[in-house]
């Protein structure tokens, strides 16, 4: 098995990892901020959906010819990129939760550029 592939596969765990670190943080300040809204059942569907991307990434990563790979890997995470700052909630916390939540959008985006860049490079070795 290919090397970027695996770390593609790391990349895509830890990337799970930060979003549902993100998600308790957001829980966690939402219910002792003042006026707590509870989630509509289309809301837990889209998270339920979103959340569920990168462990098939991470399979899928270490599955798919390299071709489909590389482009599924780098299509999913410019998406994700785009995204994290509408699902992160950064105008719904108290300040004091921001510092967590920043250093969770850090890692997410290094991370998502890390896989770019190990599929992108794996065409040029090919």
């Amino acid at each position: 098995m290919e090397d970027w592939k695996i770390k593609t596969a790391v990349l895509w765990s830890l990337l799970e990892f930060c979003m549902i670190t993100v998600f308790i943080v957001l829980l966690q300040s939402m219910q002792t901020a003042q006026g707590y809204t509870a989630e509509t059942p289309e809301m837990t569907l889209v998270l339920a959906v979103t959340y569920l991307i990168p462990p098939i990434m991470a399979f899928l990563s270490l599955t798919m010819k390299n071709s489909i790979s590389r482009w599924v890997n780098i299509i999913l995470s410019i998406f994700f990129i785009v995204m994290i700052p509408f699902g992160t909630g950064f105008e719904m916390i108290p300040t004091a939760y921001l510092p967590p939540m920043i250093l969770m959008a850090i890692v997410e985006v290094m991370a998502l550029v890390l896989i770019i860049w190990y599929a992108w490079k794996s065409k040029q070795k090919a």
